[in-house]
């Protein structure tokens, strides 16, 4: 097994029960799960999907009520005391809010790991400035939080994870509360700490545009279970899932579930994304079709469209549709909507 495919981190059997009797949620439900070494990880789903809980059991702030999370093979289930905070500087996170303390300097802020570990005040310094140019923030280090943007809130997080050194990084959300612009900004930095540094990332998300701009694989999970996983291009290209379905917009917000309760899902990449393949069937084979949706995304430096047809009440129409565009060298499935 190579080094870029070896698991970093193994969920096994992951089970977590908030409550008991009747107020018992639970909100993970046998969740298992591989993230392999330098990959970054995108797990999404809508709010309440479970998505937060997984990500706080993996560094031990929620404890699960069972399961195993493994990571590079070691059962941090089993982990206390400075085991367990030796495990969390390897497994650093990032949050929504920032969580940064008001009344102190940017450079302050990015020392309080070192200073915890006990690292000297020059080494410190040393590793602070470092940091900060990784991150673009040199010319703030005698800034505070108050005087930052959003952005350069999040960067300084960002630096703060990264002063223990960690083999992992967790996003909890961390694009959540920033502008389009800034959320594109924070994502490039992610991306090239990953690249540059070689860090495993898991990124939890409601979007999937932040899936389909910097990671390489993607799970998906729903009312607390996981519904699809993979390379974020196959799952996009091959979605099998409700709400996997929804997040990729596959089915659009303005198409009521009343409306249409199935339909014809064409995927194709940038290679045909100039050609009037479409209109081309049309006139090949004089059958009308219904253009329900249509639209573009990059994935992975790659162009990929897709597009939504209603079905031919035919049977024999939606063979000869279907057959027609897989004909042409097109991704075509039916797809439910209700």
């Amino acid at each position: 097994m190579s080094e870029s495919t070896r698991p970093m981190i193994q969920i096994q059997g992951l089970t977590k029960i908030y409550g008991s009797g009747a107020s018992q949620v639970t909100a993970l439900q046998d969740v298992n799960l591989t993230v392999n070494r330098g990959d970054i990880h995108g797990i999404i789903g809508m709010s309440g999907a479970g998505k937060s809980t997984l990500i706080r059991c993996i560094n031990r702030l929620d404890t699960p009520t069972e399961g195993r999370i493994l990571i590079d093979g070691q059962n941090i289930m089993d982990l206390k005391g400075a085991q367990l905070r030796a495990m969390r500087r390897r497994v650093s996170m990032i949050f929504q809010q920032f969580n940064l303390l008001m009344q102190k300097t940017v450079a302050r802020n990015v020392r309080i790991p070192l200073e915890i570990a006990g690292v000297s005040r020059k080494e410190a310094d040393d590793r602070v400035k470092e940091l900060l140019k990784i991150v673009g923030l040199e010319h703030k280090a005698r800034a505070y939080p108050a005087q930052l943007s959003g952005g350069q809130k999040q960067r300084v997080a960002i630096a703060r994870a990264l002063a223990s050194d960690p083999e992992v990084l967790l996003s909890d959300e961390a694009t959540s509360a920033l502008d389009p612009m800034t959320t594109q900004s924070i994502l490039a930095l992610l991306q090239d700490i990953n690249q540059r540094m070689g860090i495993t990332i898991i990124i939890i998300t409601h979007e999937m545009a932040v899936i389909r701009q910097i990671c390489n694989q993607v799970t998906i999970i729903d009312g607390g279970v996981i519904v699809e996983e993979g390379s974020v291009d196959e799952v996009f290209t091959h979605t099998r899932s409700s709400a996997g379905r929804r997040l990729f917009g596959i089915i659009k917000d303005e198409i009521k579930e009343d409306e249409i309760t199935e339909a014809l899902r064409i995927v194709f990449d940038g290679t045909t994304r100039n050609e009037p393949l479409i209109s081309s069937f049309i006139l090949k084979s004089g059958m009308p079709v219904n253009i329900l949706s249509a639209d573009m995304h990059r994935i992975g430096g790659k162009a990929y469209g897709q597009m939504l047809l209603s079905l031919p009440e035919s049977y024999a129409d939606r063979e000869k549709l279907t057959n027609g565009l897989r004909e042409m060298g097109l991704t075509v499935e039916e797809v439910h909507t209700s």
